[in-house]
């Protein structure tokens, strides 16, 4: 019996696919809004270029786009799309940190392929995006023992021969056009050559200075010893809190961990809070480590693209035995990671704010626990959360309760303004303070937590103030720059001559920022040298630096900044910090602000009386009763702590629950205020153990022209907010054209 023609045309289908299909696939992370990876062919052409952590191009629908390579899978029965082209020559990762950004972009609910591109070097994710890899040519002698007949030859080849092999760079350095003379040494055949790539170090010019050998106190050798014996141990995840007041040497004990993981072949990854402290951080590093042949390696957002690709291409080779960076370096492709440093844990810059909402800190002890490595997690301020951790056993807890070399804690003094109103923004107590530390030739820190010259411009006729046209708030005026200006869309303009609601032109600064604090400074003490640290004076390359070397060499009396002079520096010849408008933040409708206030106080407290003159701290508020203020100025972080997780405790905020926080936004308010109440309704209609809170406009309703509502998912265990957040995923496609959803997992702020 014939067979029907049609079923024939099938089964000959059938044969040609299962003798063309494909030998090997991929699943394949791409750079769009998809919450999954998909599967793709690698074709024959590619097999023998393409791995793990290999960035690709491949299709997307009508389009093409980055992709990159997560793991290997089965081709199966499914007809797959090719993989059209591998863009790098060599993998950007390896499958260890293919299951960590998976993890992560899972935890955080983001986009696997968006995750992964942030995780990146800035300029991976363009299908044209090639960042310019450089070549240099790295020259060593043959064995012919004579010598070349000109001077300048034998001068060049007695040097390459003294340093066994030179590359052009080098020797560009050392001698004054070389090119002939190299060339002729090839030809005679006492020089060969070969082309190696040239990595930008953008620390290269960054003076290494003689390492000062420091005898550890008994609290430090208890801390160091502690975690050299997680080091010596097998393989395993052991995480620290290592918590230390402000100058009691927890850079020490990083240090001696970070030789103890060298030791055992492994490596080491430090996190700090802020790019300004990377400088200072590795010029430590490569004094302690100068001689004994360490390979350092900086990541953060503030180097040029080439700089960071040239960076991760070594860290990935494995030709870094440490790398320093801020808050992405968490994702720095270590193979052999056996040590991971997250200093100063407490800050907040650790979270990311925007796109992939991930906390480095978090992160840091994820990976730590995926790799089997050993964290330390240090502080003077710990967040809370760690800090609770630390009290039920999940972290242990090593502390530093002194300063080296004996030094005290500066004394604080809290100045109440209700007793000194009508004075200066400076109070009597702060200047004559002042005074008498500028007479004694000594150092002053001003905190001032924000910048420009003015938070506002009034109109004072009307009452009016200039506010951003796309933002909810008022419009930062800034004296340097004749400008106001946004700090949030980063809309700006010229200051009007007159008030576009009464065209009355009393238009006058209100408030005070750092550069009317400097201003202001600089009237009262003429004679002190004034400098500002702020996001204005540091936005150029290295200025972050030019100002820590300049307090360093003691070229600045008064230092004026935001909360970035609080964080983690060492100057020894401060001895007075002053704090002008600390209320600000407590009155932020945040659990949170009075955690937040301690841990930024005491850190700047911090600053004084490092060195051998002892300190003093003045701290300016009309709270004096103010509990928080109470504990910073008793430096009893044991006390707040307690208080304010008791306080915790009964609300069930972190520690003791766990928060999501959903944001819709979109130009349309009305339709974004429905959307809010449709997926409120939805997710408490159900049966759950979270807590549904809200819709309510963010504290900034209005941001970069979006309306901005709010859904704060609040439960005692992770598991019931997972269960939500599932469901959250099903109502994201039902979100009416135009409104976009985003999940904040542990949520920092609610801005």
């Amino acid at each position: 019996m014939a067979l029907p023609a049609v079923f024939c045309l099938r089964i000959f289908r059938l044969f040609v696919t299962s003798i063309t299909a494909p030998a090997r696939a991929a699943e394949i992370a791409v750079v769009a809004p998809l919450d999954k990876i998909l599967n793709y062919a690698i074709p024959a052409r590619l097999a023998d270029e393409i791995g793990i952590g290999s960035r690709v191009r491949v299709p997307l629908g009508r389009r093409q786009v980055v992709g990159y390579v997560m793991n290997w899978a089965e081709p199966g029965d499914a007809k797959l799309k090719d993989i059209l082209e591998v863009i790098d020559p060599h993998p950007l990762f390896h499958q260890k940190h293919a299951a960590f950004y998976l993890r992560a972009a899972r935890y955080y609910v983001y986009p696997p392929g968006q995750a992964v591109r942030t995780a990146l070097p800035a300029g991976l994710s363009a299908l044209d995006s090639k960042p310019t890899v450089l070549s240099d040519k790295l020259y060593r002698a043959t064995d012919r023992d004579e010598q070349p007949q000109g001077a300048r030859q034998r001068e060049i080849l007695d040097y390459v021969r003294t340093k066994n092999e030179c590359p052009l760079s080098q020797l560009r350095e050392t001698f004054s056009a070389p090119h002939a003379a190299l060339q002729r040494l090839v030809e005679l055949k006492f020089l060969q050559f070969e082309e190696i790539e040239r990595c930008r170090d953008p620390f290269a010019e960054i003076e290494v200075v003689e390492h000062c050998p420091v005898e550890l106190n008994a609290a430090q050798q208890v801390a160091v010893t502690a975690v050299q014996a997680a080091l010596d141990g097998p393989s395993t995840f052991a995480p620290f809190l290592l918590h230390g007041v402000t100058g009691s040497g927890k850079t020490e004990v990083y240090l001696r961990s970070i030789a103890k993981v060298l030791e055992t072949g492994r490596q080491a990854l430090v996190l700090v809070p802020e790019i300004a402290l990377t400088p200072q951080l590795v010029t430590r590093f490569r004094s302690w480590f100068q001689n004994h042949g360490v390979r350092l390696a900086v990541l953060h957002s503030g180097l040029s693209d080439g700089e960071r690709y040239d960076a991760w291409r070594q860290v990935a080779r494995g030709d870094v035995d440490v790398v320093i960076g801020a808050r992405s370096a968490v994702f720095a492709p270590l193979p052999e990671l056996g040590l991971i440093v997250v200093d100063e844990e407490h800050d907040g810059s650790y979270k990311q704010s925007e796109g992939f909402r991930y906390n480095a800190r978090d992160l840091a002890l994820m990976r730590g626990q995926m790799e089997e490595a050993v964290v330390i997690l240090g502080s003077a301020t710990p967040v809370l959360t760690s800090y609770q951790r630390s009290l039920g056993g999940q972290l242990t807890r090593l502390e530093l309760p002194e300063r080296t070399a004996e030094r005290p804690l500066p004394e604080v003094h809290l100045v109440d303004l209700s007793q000194h109103e009508g004075e200066s923004q400076l109070s009597e107590p702060l200047q004559s303070a002042m005074a008498e530390a500028l007479a004694a030739g000594e150092q002053a820190l001003l905190l001032l937590n924000r910048r420009g010259y003015a938070p506002f411009l009034l109109c004072h006729d009307c009452g009016a103030a200039l506010r951003c046209p796309n933002c909810d708030i008022t419009l930062t005026y800034s004296q340097v720059q004749s400008s106001l200006r946004c700090h949030y869309c980063d809309f700006h303009m010229r200051p009007p001559e007159s008030c576009d609601r009464c065209s009355g032109v009393r238009l006058l600064p209100e408030g005070m920022g750092t550069e009317r604090l400097e201003e202001e400074i600089r009237e009262l003490f003429p004679e002190a040298r004034v400098a500002r640290m702020d996001r204005d004076t540091t936005s150029r390359k290295g200025a972050h630096h030019r100002l820590i070397e300049q307090m360093s060499a003691r070229e600045i009396d008064v230092l004026i900044g935001t909360q970035m002079i609080a964080k983690g520096h060492d100057f020894p010849a401060v001895t007075l910090v002053g704090v002008l408008n600390a209320d600000t933040a407590l009155n932020l409708p945040d659990f949170r602000s009075a955690e937040r206030v301690f841990s930024l106080l005491s850190q700047v407290a911090g600053r004084a009386g490092r060195g051998d003159r002892p300190g003093r701290v003045m701290i300016q508020t009309y709270a004096v009763d103010n509990y928080a203020l109470d504990f910073v100025a008793r430096h009893d972080y044991q006390g707040f702590a307690a208080l304010e997780l008791s306080q915790r405790q009964v609300l069930a905020y972190p520690p003791f629950g766990y928060l999501v926080n959903l944001v819709l936004s979109g130009n349309d308010e009305a339709r974004v205020n429905r959307a809010a109440e449709q997926i409120s309704v939805n997710l408490t209609s159900g049966t759950s153990d979270a807590e549904v809170l809200g819709p309510a406009p963010c504290l900034l309703p209005r941001l970069r022209n979006k309306h901005r509502v709010q859904i704060l998912l609040k439960a005692k265990e992770r598991e019931p907010l997972r269960r939500q957040i599932e469901q959250l995923q099903r109502l994201r496609t039902q979100l009416p054209a135009g409104v976009v959803l985003t999940v904040d997992v542990d949520p920092v702020d609610m801005f």
